[in-house]
């Protein structure tokens, strides 16, 4: 995986979103730590789409889901521990891997080491990072911005 810590978008997005699948149901409210992704524990971030690249998220890595839990996190609760990183050229079974393989769709939003002594991985994803929890149902086959859990930043297909 290239790092490219000096690029971000432009505008920087409101929000950054986390998938969860749809079991387990995330506990409410949160706790101050959520248990960490095989996958997030494996590249040791945590992995985060923006509303431009979450449709394809789902597709490569939440087909078989009939629904999924989107954690909400305001871009500036965790700015300052964001690497935007290119994952061209590696599969979603690599380590620092990306559906995207192409990079047709910029740059992801990685979350690293904004956690305290004892998070696992330094990582750390709860009540202090989300602002809010969405249930997203898949409308058909394929995911779709229909049922989007919340009132703006809409899906780009």
């Amino acid at each position: 995986m290239s790092t490219n810590t000096n690029t971000t978008p432009t505008p920087l997005p409101k929000y950054i979103y986390k998938i969860l699948p749809s079991s387990p149901t995330p506990p409410s409210p949160l706790p101050p730590n959520l248990p960490l992704s095989p996958l997030d524990r494996r590249d040791t971030f945590l992995h985060f789409s923006t509303s431009a690249q979450i449709l394809g998220t789902l597709q490569n890595f939440f087909k078989s889901e009939k629904h999924v839990w989107i954690l909400r996190v305001p871009y500036e609760r965790v700015e300052k521990f964001v690497k935007w990183e290119d994952a061209r050229g590696k599969g979603p079974d690599e380590k620092g891997g990306c559906w995207d393989v192409e990079g047709s769709r910029g740059l992801f939003p990685h979350v690293y080491g904004n956690g305290e002594a004892g998070d696992e991985c330094g990582l750390r994803l709860g009540r202090e990072e989300v602002d809010e929890v969405g249930r997203w149902e898949r409308g058909g086959e394929e995911w779709g911005k229909e049922g989007w859990p919340f009132g703006e930043d809409e899906p780009k297909e």
